[in-house]
């Protein structure tokens, strides 16, 4: 179960086809901060070995999947370029509690929703997408990223019991909800 407390607007699944360019860019630059995310949690919370191993294996496939999607953009003539990205992840980051273990449990929690919505949002670029190497790329990544958002889930029932765990990422699927039908009209894969 994702956890995602809505869908995606009409609007977004009709700017698909006439952005993807912009949005393979976006994805390019999702995966890299995915990765970077989880090293910053192994930095910021070294003494937990149990979660960085989990989140070393998250890096990497974070990783492999930017070499993916950079290697699509290739095959596609679209140039890799810094792009301005959607305020979804500043806005949902601001949700983050202050101080320990609430921020650890929130930054976990706030991974496991972006993922999530990653998730749902590969399954609606799959069909619409009309080149059949990105639509299994796609169908392929919306395995990897379901099963990212539960390893997050579960890495935050480090530092909280599983019912607070619970209560906390509803609270934060609501938020991430609204976030999403706030939405922000650049084509961008959490716009």
């Amino acid at each position: 179960m994702l956890h995602l407390k809505s869908r995606s607007n009409p609007w977004w699944l009709s700017d698909v086809p006439k952005h993807l360019p912009e949005l393979l860019v976006d994805h390019a630059h999702c995966e890299k901060k995915a990765a970077g995310t989880a090293l910053g949690l192994i930095f910021a919370y070294v003494d937990h070995p149990d979660l960085a191993h989990a989140l070393a294996e998250i890096a990497e496939e974070e990783l492999q999947h930017f070499r993916q999607v950079l290697d699509h953009l290739t095959r596609l003539k679209l140039g890799f370029c810094r792009q301005r990205p959607s305020q979804y992840g500043e806005r949902l980051h601001a949700l983050v509690r202050k101080g320990n273990p609430e921020r650890i449990v929130d930054r976990l929690l706030v991974a496991a929703l972006i993922e999530a919505r990653s998730c749902e949002r590969f399954l609606i670029l799959g069909p619409r997408v009309g080149d059949p190497e990105l639509k299994d790329f796609y169908a392929s990544l919306h395995h990897c990223e379901a099963g990212h958002h539960a390893t997050y889930v579960r890495l935050a029932g480090y530092f909280a019991e599983g019912a607070v765990v619970q209560k906390r990422l509803d609270e934060l699927a609501t938020g991430e909800a609204e976030i999403i039908e706030r939405g922000d009209r650049r084509p961008r894969l959490h716009s």
